[in-house]
């Protein structure tokens, strides 16, 4: 799981600036899930040997008074929850202000360690007077300037103490199984049918669940971790604080996980929340095994299934390389199936390619067909390696990486699919200049 770091403060103190400064871009994201999490960043970094993940909280409004003050204490409270540290930037040109007394507030009352960062102190000579008024906050001030990057490295070793090394970071031998979809889809049932009994809470109301439940599944020699979540649903449904958090969980769960289980229903029509759902699983680089329950409920042909198929396919183009599996969690239809394919993705999810291999991969790709130009250049192709797995990731050794056009990226994609499989798996792509 990766650690977590979240950037909280007020509107304009340079929550922003100080994020993209951390995160490796071409790992950032942003959760774009309807609203739901208040456009929050979600980003990957690594300082030295330490990986994580940090999380920009910006993203709403000011309107002015209690309102202002409500919606911040809202923010660091998820990021409470969510962070294993949490860096508080101030604005040290502006001073201290009743809203950073009142987020201070929050923080300090935690149990999570508190990094308090006063931005915009652009020169050695102004700390004294940037610095001082922000003692009344009870915590020891670090100075930075997120835009000229002064001050970074002092913050980020002390932030990062606790992070695990990369080489301490041991992958636990069972796959950790995310069950997520749309609240009333049957995700509880389906545990409760692998677990034998009525220990997760199951209702015909949706947003029953309303926290992630990890629970350890046994099937013979087989070992799973699975984590039943919260439905996620539309900003317009979110009426509560406390499913707020239902969805923070969820999209949580999907980022400790190795391999989500996407929970549709058949008797209804794919919405923008499930395709949502599928481009947070497929944004996170995680597995994903789409199981469509309550199979039982519909009415079959020799061609349904397939017909079936061929609709998610067009419609959850995000996981389109997923298998599909039709079961039901009330009459147990399939469940053996549906914790085959967990193992087939999981052993994807895990593949290494030999770098001897990729390199032959390569050549017989380029053969087949050689890379346009690209606003008048012709990329040149050296080497390839596979860079990284949970999920696989491959660098490509090219002239000019600009120059490899998306839909040849996309290419690639398809033939290392086609040559290895990787069902069920995001494929990363790197382009790196010789």
């Amino acid at each position: 799981m990766s650690y977590m770091i979240a950037i909280v403060g007020r509107p304009n103190v340079g929550k922003s600036r100080l994020y993209n400064r951390l995160v490796d871009d071409e790992n950032a994201i942003v959760h774009d899930f309807a609203g739901v999490t208040r456009d929050r960043l979600y980003g990957d970094g690594s300082w030295y040997d330490r990986s994580y993940t940090v999380v920009d909280t910006g993203g709403f409004l000011p309107t002015g008074g209690d309102a202002v003050i409500e919606q911040m204490r809202g923010q660091v409270q998820m990021a409470i929850q969510e962070a294993d540290a949490i860096v508080f930037v101030v604005d040290g040109r502006a001073g201290l202000t009743t809203a950073d007394e009142e987020i201070g507030d929050l923080l300090r009352r935690s149990d999570k360690p508190v990094f308090l960062a006063v931005n915009k102190v652009d020169t050695w000579t102004e700390q004294q007077d940037f610095l001082i008024d922000f003692y009344e906050l009870g915590l020891d001030p670090y100075a930075i300037s997120a835009e000229h990057g002064m001050g970074i490295e002092e913050l980020m070793d002390d932030v990062t103490a606790d992070a695990p090394r990369d080489d301490e970071l041991e992958p636990e031998p069972f796959a950790r199984v995310a069950v997520v979809g749309r609240p009333n889809v049957g995700k509880s049932s389906l545990v409760n049918a692998y677990l034998g009994e009525e220990r997760l809470l199951t209702s015909d109301i949706p947003g029953t669940t309303r926290d992630s439940v990890d629970t350890r599944i046994t099937d013979g020699e087989r070992e799973y971790l699975m984590m039943d979540t919260a439905g996620l649903r539309q900003k317009s449904k979110v009426t509560e604080k406390l499913e707020e958090f239902a969805v923070m969980h969820a999209i949580r769960s999907i980022d400790r996980s190795d391999i989500a289980l996407l929970v549709l229903d058949p008797t209804r029509e794919l919405t923008k929340q499930d395709k949502q759902i599928a481009s947070v699983i497929q944004n996170r680089g995680r597995g994903c095994v789409i199981v469509v329950n309550k199979w039982d409920l519909i009415e079959k042909t020799a061609e349904t299934a397939g017909e079936f198929t061929g609709y998610l396919r067009r419609e959850l183009q995000f996981v389109e390389h997923a298998p599909v599996v039709f079961s039901s969690a009330e009459t147990g239809l399939r469940l053996g199936d549906i914790l085959d394919r967990v193992d087939e993705v999981f052993e994807q999810y895990k593949r290494r390619i030999q770098t001897a291999e990729v390199n032959k991969f390569l050549e017989r790709a380029i053969t087949r067909h050689s890379p346009p130009t690209h606003n008048n250049k012709r990329p040149k192709f050296f080497y390839a390696t596979q860079v990284a797995t949970r999920p696989p990731a491959f660098m490509f050794s090219v002239n000019d990486p600009d120059a490899v056009a998306p839909a040849y990226r996309k290419y690639l994609v398809g033939r290392l699919r086609e040559e290895y499989g990787f069902r069920g798996v995001p494929i990363r792509t790197v382009m790196r200049a010789r």
